[in-house]
């Protein structure tokens, strides 16, 4: 038995999903025709079942890389071979919106984590096949997406003072101009993830991606203020995990649909 998700060589299937929320498991595991909770242990719950014939996991990594990483490497031990990381992200760029969905080719690696494994010139770089998958979940779909890099970053208030704060002189001299830095770079998303997902899988030669919903865009909230609220921008809506889940699985599907056939 693994020590921190409590499974073993069995509980769960190849194609794995991970949401970091241990609430959203539950979400995610409602699409599929069959589901079985397996696990359930910190910040770390496990369901397995079956979708449209596919069998799937769905594994919570909690916030942040360092309980991502230890949910990979838990999952990998006992089966696990490809990864999509489903969650909710940020943006810099003006012409993503709200509720759009960015598909993660890649991370800039601004978190701690992955460097213990791997130098920071070590690429974070999706699959390839696991990007092509989103790419026709979400058009199938219907569902308005985006295609690019994101930032990984070990925080999430740093840079964003709640309103009033006296912080707020230290964001406008430092935190804006990193942003705006990101933004000329052209970096999509801003989440806390993706980056220790991507670097795992590529050094384990397995298979791994990601796909976010936005909520919101750093360099200008959506009421306008130049603080950050999370109680009044990150409202994380029923519709948009629901959205986010139907496009975890779908990608999934056709990632098992495709192996199946090159399987024979």
């Amino acid at each position: 038995m693994q020590y921190h998700t409590k499974l073993r060589e069995g509980d769960i299937a190849p194609y794995v999903l991970l949401p970091g929320d241990p609430k959203r498991v539950s979400v995610v595991a409602g699409f599929w025709d069959e589901a079985h909770p397996v696990a359930d242990n910190r910040e770390h719950v496990t369901y397995t079942g079956v979708y449209r014939g596919m069998p799937i996991s769905c594994t919570s990594t909690g916030m942040g890389c360092p309980s991502t990483a230890i949910a990979m490497e838990e999952l990998a031990r006992v089966g696990a071979r490809t990864f999509l990381r489903i969650g909710t992200c940020g943006t810099f760029q003006d012409f993503i919106h709200n509720g759009d969905l960015i598909v993660f080719d890649s991370a800039c690696r601004y978190d701690g984590t992955s460097r213990l494994y791997a130098p920071p010139e070590f690429p974070a770089a999706a699959h390839y096949e696991v990007i092509n998958a989103c790419v026709d979940a979400a058009r199938a779909l219907g569902l308005p997406f985006h295609v690019g890099a994101t930032r990984s970053s070990d925080t999430f208030f740093a840079g964003h003072p709640a309103p009033g704060s006296s912080f707020n002189g230290y964001w406008n001299s430092s935190w804006a101009h990193l942003f705006e830095d990101l933004r000329r770079m052209n970096v999509y998303g801003a989440e806390m993830e993706a980056s220790i997902v991507l670097v795992l899988a590529r050094l384990w030669g397995l298979r791994a991606g990601g796909v976010a919903v936005c909520l919101d865009n750093l360099l200008h909230v959506s009421d306008g203020a130049d603080a950050f609220d999370p109680q009044a921008q990150l409202s994380h809506s029923e519709e948009n995990i629901k959205k986010l889940a139907r496009m975890g699985c779908e990608s999934l599907l056709r990632l098992w649909q495709a192996d199946c056939r090159r399987a024979g």
